[in-house]
């Protein structure tokens, strides 16, 4: 399960998306009438025709990329396991419901969800494995549903980030960026089962808390830190940043579109970026961190921009999901 796209690049198509996106009230966490009020009041009325525009700019014969290559992944998993293996988004299509139902009519007794969010957060993780389960209890109540847990620190998806990114960093380089998606604050706060340790000092995400079970922030540190070591970067040539913000609360820091600027213009000109919260190339990918940072990059002083290829459907991330699948349910599969 991934989060979704746009059934096209139409107008339409992308307002329904964001409308659907937007009104989950993990992704958008106010009262549901102020919700309402800031999606269709203000997002609504202009966002689509933005955005479409960005769509359009990476749709391919195959439809959505991340849609196309989710595809591809399933029907490689498939040949893995005599098990039927499905594929569906949080959003849009295809639909839990869906992927639930053909599941079903293919003799499943129980269910085995992958998110396919390397790292805990409400508005991802936590919203896909929800709305699975609300389905479930919906449609299928008698099937057992097991989770697999954020992969952001398992040895096997950091050695397959590592494979990855070692082709890139063959010619030399200055720095490695290495952006996830943002968040908001709160949401870290929100999601501390403590209620007191996340954001509340300088090193909250060093060591080991129960709070980091749910710890966006330092699950995406763990990851950072696990693909440097495999790759022999030393702590002054990598750095952590977070792309895609909306609205004006505070958001985790540093912001990608800002360090593209900063980092040519302090001398490092040849700069790798790698965006390992997604498993598979898609708008933020693409369009945010390959076209627009990439023009950001070179407009402000830098000379070398590349950028690592997400998992996709490369071998060693079939890998990856075939060792989450199993060792997430001791039955064989």
């Amino acid at each position: 399960m991934n989060l979704g796209s746009p059934d096209s690049p139409s107008v339409p198509d992308v307002r329904r998306y964001l409308r659907e996106f937007l009104m989950d009230g993990r992704v958008l966490d106010a009262p549901w009438p102020v919700r309402f009020l800031i999606v269709h009041g203000l997002i609504l009325p202009t966002r689509p025709q933005q955005s479409a525009k960005a769509y359009a700019t990476i749709w391919t014969e195959a439809g959505s990329p991340l849609v196309a290559m989710g595809r591809r992944v399933r029907d490689l998993l498939q040949q893995r396991t005599e098990a039927p293996v499905e594929l569906c988004m949080r959003y849009q299509n295809p639909t839990p419901r869906e992927a639930l139902a053909a599941l079903m009519r293919r003799g499943a007794t129980r269910v085995i969800l992958v998110p396919l969010f390397p790292h805990y957060a409400m508005s991802s993780y936590e919203s896909a494995v929800e709305k699975v389960r609300d389905e479930m209890r919906a449609t299928a109540p008698d099937r057992k549903l097991t989770v697999v847990p954020p992969f952001y620190g398992h040895p096997s998806y950091l050695d397959a980030l590592a494979g990855v990114t070692r082709p890139v960093i063959e010619k030399d380089f200055d720095h490695l960026l290495i952006t996830f998606h943002g968040l908001p604050e709160r949401h870290l706060r929100k999601s501390d089962p403590t209620h007191a340790h996340c954001l509340a000092s300088p090193g909250c995400c060093a060591g080991n808390h129960p709070a980091h079970a749910t710890c966006y922030r330092h699950q995406c540190f763990t990851t950072a830190t696990g693909l440097a070591d495999r790759l022999g970067i030393p702590a002054a040539k990598f750095s952590v940043s977070f792309q895609s913000r909306l609205g004006r609360d505070p958001w985790l820091r540093p912001f990608t579109d800002h360090e593209v600027i900063r980092l040519p213009r302090e001398g490092k000109r040849r700069l790798v970026v790698i965006s390992p919260a997604f498993v598979a190339d898609c708008l933020e990918t693409i369009e945010e961190i390959g076209d627009r940072a990439r023009g950001s990059f070179l407009e402000n002083g830098g000379t070398d921009f590349r950028l690592v290829p997400c998992l996709n459907d490369q071998p060693a991330w079939i890998d990856t999901l075939e060792t989450l699948v199993r060792e997430s349910d001791p039955v064989p599969v």
